[in-house]
């Protein structure tokens, strides 16, 4: 009797259960730990269930790093929509990024750290969902440069930031920087400072002879 076809609403329920899953394999045991026979025992299907959605692991951890890396953009996006004032935006955006570590520290590895070469290159709803969570940052970047609150090139401007604040998630996520830290140094203000316009020098008064 031949397998019923899939609906492509049963294939994208499945796919992400199935990186729920992995996600919390690889947070208890690391990247070599988790196969696709360990994600099936953990959903307690068949071994063989797993390849019905998916090509194999390469494919299994790009799904993980991709839904990561969408709801990372859209606690972001959310974050930034109500905000007008391009310096506000970015502080808005820098306590998203903060917090979503905070928040889902698990993913927040996931999505940094599950790097295979080529991902890039393979799987296109990866691509996507990275460059939409780059691209918050991005715009509110250009828009600030635009509206003359920072000077600049957006995307090197951009990058700093990205970086900036990456070292401290980073930080706090191994346990070399306390959370009492990372809310006081998220606050600072100090990557915007060296991107704002220079103030005007004052105007000289001629002596009167």
């Amino acid at each position: 009797m031949a397998r019923a076809a899939l609906l492509p609403a049963d294939i994208a329920t499945t796919r992400e259960r199935l990186a729920t899953a992995a996600t919390r394999l690889f947070a208890r045991h690391g990247y070599d730990a988790v196969t696709m026979r360990a994600v099936a025992g953990e959903l307690g299907v068949s071994a063989m269930t797993p390849y019905r959605y998916l090509g194999g692991k390469d494919e299994l951890v790009a799904l993980v790093r991709a839904q990561a890396f969408t709801r990372f953009a859209e606690a972001l996006e959310a974050a930034t929509a109500p905000a007008r004032d391009p310096i506000v935006r970015l502080h808005r955006l820098k306590a998203a990024y903060v917090g979503f570590a905070q928040a889902e520290p698990d993913a927040y590895r996931i999505m940094f750290e599950l790097r295979a070469p080529g991902d890039e290159h393979r799987w296109p709803e990866l691509t996507a969902a990275t460059r939409r969570a780059f691209g918050c940052l991005l715009a509110a970047v250009t828009a600030a440069i635009d509206a003359g609150a920072l000077t600049g090139e957006p995307l090197a401007v951009a990058q700093l930031l990205w970086a900036s604040t990456h070292g401290l998630c980073a930080l706090y996520l191994s346990g070399n920087l306390p959370a009492r830290a990372l809310a006081r140094l998220a606050a600072v203000d100090h990557e915007l400072a060296g991107f704002r316009p220079a103030a005007p020098a004052p105007a000289r008064t001629r002596r009167r002879a």
